[in-house]
């Protein structure tokens, strides 16, 4: 088992007291006229920390802030850009959705240390506004567009510090498939091989995923590859204290179904429940087989349960979870895609 993947509080010296490097104030669009730039910790996470950055400005002393979040090492690098690329696409279809991201890059002080900037909102930390947020949600679903036609991203991006397969591929099943055997491996490499996964895995790939994915791309359905937020909880959606307007970040996105977002929406945990779903719904029409909707959120929910098993491997109930939801789904769908013909 890797050190790796054992979610604690990040203790790296060099991150926890962060100093403005001069490859961060490079990249600040007004860091050449402030009067003064000052910088202080503003949360933390189990892999990188945070700041904000406040500028005074000649103009009467105008303030401007941003958003600074560094990681260290090679993973946090993929980590920075992964969220870069993510946040740029989300704000460019949805200004008002996501912060404006401004930069990535690597610190010229320490080669080590890696940061994303992007513009600072004050949140009040609350479940964002129901109605608003299933349009906006909606809309980003609807408006992106896939620059190759393809579902997949064109850069690796990560949920927490966890690398996701998000290569090009043809259809939402390949793609699915490939992220998922992947968020396996991770979880195997994090805890350890269980006989019990490895045996569910089989008609997992074989039987369940046909089974659910592949009517939504055959008998004259099409899917179209929407950008989804890919890391979507009420820990990483709020509403903006000074318009009010829901606002998500932390994006781990690539082009895939929409509904996979709206997975979020169906773990009691994740605390957006049924009326958040409705909600999304009355903008975004389930996806044909609609009856299927219920059990392919289930499918999508797999992901998240291996993100937390892969993280918190202090705790067995993650794993366990993990096993008792993928074998609802074999026990449910055993007889593949032959079954939905």
């Amino acid at each position: 088992m890797t050190d790796l993947f054992k979610a604690q509080p990040l203790e790296d010296p060099h991150i926890n007291n962060i100093q403005l490097d001069e490859n961060v104030v490079a990249v600040i669009p007004e860091g050449d006229q402030a009067i003064s730039i000052h910088t202080s910790g503003h949360g933390a996470s189990y892999w990188t920390r945070t700041a904000c950055i406040r500028l005074q400005l000649p103009n009467n002393g105008t303030e401007k802030k941003y958003f600074l979040k560094v990681a260290a090492g090679d993973r946090g690098r993929g980590v920075m850009e992964g969220e870069f690329e993510s946040m740029k696409v989300l704000h460019g279809v949805t200004p008002d959705f996501a912060p404006k991201p401004i930069a990535w890059g690597t610190f010229k002080s320490n080669s080590d240390l890696h940061f994303f900037l992007c513009d600072f909102h004050d949140m009040d930390g609350e479940l964002p506004e129901l109605n608003s947020f299933a349009a906006s949600l909606a809309k980003l679903h609807c408006e992106s567009i896939s620059p190759t036609g393809k579902f997949g991203f064109h850069v690796t991006t990560y949920n927490g510090n966890i690398p996701q397969d998000v290569r090009w591929t043809n259809t939402w099943e390949e793609c699915f498939v490939n992220g998922t055997r992947k968020d396996f491996e991770m979880e195997r490499e994090a805890r350890g091989p269980s006989e019990e996964l490895e045996a569910l895995m089989i008609p997992l790939f074989e039987k369940v995923i046909p089974r659910l994915l592949r009517p939504l791309e055959t008998g004259g359905r099409t899917l179209k590859p929407c950008f989804v937020h890919g890391d979507l909880w009420y820990g990483n959606a709020s509403n903006d204290i000074s318009t009010g307007r829901p606002m998500v970040f932390d994006a781990a996105g690539f082009y895939g179904h929409n509904e996979f977002d709206v997975k979020a929406m169906r773990i009691a945990r994740y605390q957006f429940g049924r009326s958040y779903m409705n909600a999304y719904h009355s903008h975004f029409p389930i996806s044909p087989p609609e009856e299927d909707l219920d059990a392919r959120l289930a499918l999508y929910s797999l992901r998240s349960y291996l993100h937390e098993s892969t993280l918190f491997v202090s705790d067995t109930k993650h794993r366990q979870e993990l096993i008792d939801e993928t074998c609802k789904l074999v026990q449910t769908f055993a007889d593949g895609f032959d079954d939905a013909k």
